[in-house]
């Protein structure tokens, strides 16, 4: 069995002319990635096996020989590249992810670097990794370097700020030993209530941060495409959006760090999120309903992290995550056992008509999922079958130029 690989992720903090050299090094990862995956495409048209990683790895050599500008950069950065789009497509036809895309300056900026030590610490808040072509980096050391890490990935996310992020296999997180069970209820307006009686609500911008995200937005309408006006605000908004994301992780890290330890067995309902989230906007042959209300929800949805948190819970407690039904958790009473539409009288409130138990309703489908039974899923999805011949038929030209 695989084991699980944990990252641990620090803050960049890059010089200029650093930062001039790993955008480079993003955009030769990209541009390799973009036409080695143009070519399996064209051998997918021609019905043809397409070449592997050891086969356009090859080419790559014959296409830095026969391309300074490409030779310029640096060959370890290009392979690895290669090497993710191979595990990438691996993924795919195993079915555990989904088809690999193109990657789009401004939203794809990364490298992968395999060099095995080549990190060190300067003092109690500062460490230093080494970048090919580029030099030794600084990083904010805000916690200990596992010391078995090989490779490293550097990223650059919307709002300017550069990571890089080591992999590793961690020790799971223990349970308590007591046997006891509690059930995880996901929501919106309170984003997990536990059995326990427990609400944990995600944090989000502030009042004031949200007037002015507003007042950007409305900015942003108004620039025009293409200007230096526009691209200041995008990044302020990359900014607010990146505060907002950085504290949803960090709640979510750290309750489930504490329901790992608290809990020896962990039940959640196993919700298709990717389905729940859906657009209702339709087709124009079939145009949807409510489409403003129901692009609401699925934003409330979205920003309470479900995905992440059973994710995260999942890999810190491993094997004591079960997934239960989610049908009629909601409308089950978990005093008597009785089921009707009747018994949620709201948002917030249950009362059961037959024997008019009283509890929040939230509170009630946690307990009914404590009680459920588990079913068979994989991750925050119900998988799927699908066919691994669907693939984009797009043609190319080969890796040698």
């Amino acid at each position: 069995m695989r084991a699980t690989l944990a990252v641990v992720r620090f803050r960049l903090l890059p010089t200029p002319p650093q930062e001039l050299a790993m955008l480079r090094h993003c955009a030769d990862a990209r541009f390799v990635w973009n036409l080695a995956l143009e070519q399996r495409h064209l051998y997918r048209v021609r019905l043809r096996p397409a070449p592997g990683y050891v086969e356009q790895n090859r080419q790559l050599t014959e296409a830095r020989a026969d391309n300074p500008w490409l030779a310029e950069g640096s060959v370890m950065v290009q392979q690895q590249a290669l090497r993710d789009l191979d595990q990438a497509f691996r993924n795919f036809f195993g079915q555990s992810h989904r088809h690999p895309g193109w990657r789009r300056r401004g939203r794809d900026e990364g490298f992968r670097v395999v060099l095995p030590g080549h990190v060190r610490q300067l003092n109690r808040r500062k460490g230093s990794v080494y970048v090919p072509k580029v030099g030794w980096v600084r990083f904010r050391w805000s916690r200990p370097v596992p010391v078995e890490v090989k490779s490293y990935r550097v990223t650059r996310d919307a709002a300017g700020r550069w990571h890089v992020a080591f992999a590793h296999v961690p020790a799971p997180i223990p349970g308590p030993g007591t046997g006891e069970v509690v059930g995880l209820d996901r929501g919106v307006a309170v984003s997990v209530m536990t059995s326990a009686g427990e609400a944990l609500q995600a944090p989000a911008l502030r009042p004031k941060e949200r007037e002015r995200l507003l007042r950007l937005q409305r900015r942003l309408a108004r620039a025009r495409r293409g200007s230096n006006r526009r691209s200041r605000v995008r990044c302020t908004i990359a900014r607010l959006r990146a505060r907002e994301r950085d504290r949803r992780k960090d709640w979510i890290e750290q309750s489930t760090t504490a329901l790992a330890r608290r809990y020896d067995v962990l039940k959640a309902e196993a919700l298709d999120v990717k389905a729940l989230t859906r657009s209702a906007k339709g087709t124009t042959a079939q145009p949807g309903h409510r489409v403003r209300a129901k692009a609401g929800l699925n934003r409330a949805i979205l920003a309470q992290g479900w995905g992440l948190f059973l994710a995260r819970l999942q890999y810190k407690a491993t094997g004591r995550v079960q997934l239960v039904a989610p049908q009629y958790t909601s409308q089950r009473c978990s005093a008597c056992g009785h089921l009707a539409p009747e018994n949620r009288e709201s948002q917030a409130a249950f009362r059961c008509v037959a024997c008019g138990f009283r509890c929040h309703a939230d509170l009630n489908a946690a307990r009914n999922i404590a009680g459920g039974q588990p079913v068979t899923a994989r991750g925050d999805r119900i998988r799927r079958r699908r066919s691994v011949n669907r693939e984009p038929h797009r043609l190319t030209t080969s890796l040698v130029a």
